[in-house]
């Protein structure tokens, strides 16, 4: 069971959620932080991280006595990674896609891949629960293929909870995609629903099951009720607006173990998860 926890924008909660469900969920669980460009799920919990991979990406390096200066690879690249000049191309590394097309394309074989790192994947071991994060380097612009190496690590024995980067763009679909279930995070506000519709369109585009859990409930109105209400969409969890649930976070600890009447309705969410999947025909069982 793979549960995608996501957000139509930054600071709505969604870590905050992530990590309290991953901590009270029975049995081998696994959380995989892919909010690799500003990862923190790992602060939440004690051990030393440990080095799972290096992640790299194959860009092209052309070699100048071969190029005829053709313009093929130039022609080819859908993103500008390659521009045609007089005499060798010029490659942009960062606008790489790394698909390796220019390479099959150039008639002189001038061009041959050569890696380059973007990234690393790392763990936390903390009893049942593991933790899996990515790290993408400073000045990377692509995070998705450090988000896939993350994925990769996915246990098909534990209740895998997959905390998404916020907004709707590629690197949300690329953690959230083929989940059993997505879990959105909203706040009671005007433009807390208007990120709620982007990413209710989202999870619709991707043909997802998913419901709503309403972080600091009574910031806001019931706007938001009345907004899922109409669209027929599940409120999970309605989490209040407590300065404690604040302080805890900034120091990094977890509202349900310093606050232990939080504890149930992280358990209640579990279940009404459970419930929900079970709907849509994914089988899920935890002891």
């Amino acid at each position: 069971m793979t549960i995608a926890i996501a957000s139509g924008k930054g600071g709505t909660g969604k870590t905050t959620v992530s990590v309290n469900l991953a901590r009270v969920a029975p049995g081998p669980t696994q959380l995989l932080d892919c909010d690799v460009e500003e990862p923190n799920d790992h602060l939440f919990f004690r051990g030393t991280p440990h080095l799972l991979e290096t992640v790299s990406l194959p860009v092209p390096e052309i070699d100048p006595d071969l190029c005829n200066g053709c313009g093929a690879c130039t022609r080819f690249c859908a993103y500008n990674a390659i521009v045609g000049l007089e005499n060798t191309p010029l490659v942009f590394a960062d606008l790489c896609h790394g698909c390796g097309g220019c390479v099959r394309v150039c008639p002189t074989g001038a061009i041959r891949e050569v890696e380059r790192p973007i990234g690393v994947v790392e763990t936390v071991d903390a009893g049942d629960l593991s933790l899996v994060f990515g790290r993408l380097h400073i000045g990377v612009p692509s995070a998705p293929p450090v988000i896939r190496r993350v994925r990769a690590y996915r246990r098909a024995d534990a209740l895998v909870l997959i905390d998404a980067p916020p907004g709707v763009t590629c690197p949300v679909i690329a953690a959230a995609r083929d989940a059993d279930f997505l879990l959105l995070v909203a706040e009671p506000t005007p433009f807390g629903i208007n990120d709620l519709g982007l990413a209710i369109a989202l999870a619709r585009e991707l043909e997802l099951p998913f419901g709503v859990v309403v972080n600091r409930m009574g910031i806001g109105d019931d706007a938001i009720r009345g907004f899922c209400r109409g669209h027929g969409i599940p409120i999970l969890l309605e989490i209040p607006e407590d300065r404690r649930i604040a302080r805890v976070c900034s120091k990094g600890q977890l509202v349900v173990e310093e606050l232990p009447e939080y504890r149930g309705m992280f358990l209640e969410l579990l279940e009404r998860l459970r419930k929900y999947a079970g709907r849509s025909g994914v089988q899920w069982t935890f002891s």
